[in-house]
């Protein structure tokens, strides 16, 4: 019993499940892999998930291809967008675009958004931006 005097006890804390840091956290893995698809065209995510395999769970490795979040308009201008689940955030009304200019200046872009959304300045766009999940229709029978 002497070695536990030793030690110092305390409460575990509640794990809490806060939606918006969540969605913080999510954004900024995604924006993260759009860095890493800026010096690498070929990058893939890699997905770990379990599958029945001969009655057994096994777990497999996934590779999911990126698409980056950018396009190049008519006068080779880059323009970057952020999409939260399958939408195009939209900063303004209409605008889900941030224009970048050359591609070099793409990744300072992103740092400063990833900064933003660290300082929670992102918070009131993405909670209009959550996608709702439809009610599943019922059959008839």
């Amino acid at each position: 019993m002497s070695n536990l005097k030793s030690l110092k006890f305390t409460a575990v804390p509640k794990v809490e499940n806060n939606p918006a840091l969540n969605r913080r956290r999510t954004l900024i893995e995604r924006l993260e892999e759009q860095k890493l698809l800026i010096d690498n065209p070929a990058y893939t995510r890699i997905v770990q998930s379990w599958t029945k395999k001969d009655g057994d769970k096994v777990l497999v490795e996934k590779r999911l291809k990126l698409h980056p979040w950018w396009r190049i308009d008519e006068n080779g201008v880059i323009i970057l967008f952020v999409k939260h689940g399958w939408k195009r955030i939209e900063f303004e009304k209409g605008k889900a675009g941030i224009v970048v200019g050359a591609k070099d200046k793409l990744p300072g872009v992103i740092d400063t958004l990833i900064g933003a959304i660290r300082a929670g300045e992102l918070d009131p766009i993405l909670e209009q931006a959550k996608t709702a999940r439809p009610a599943p229709k019922k059959k008839a029978a």
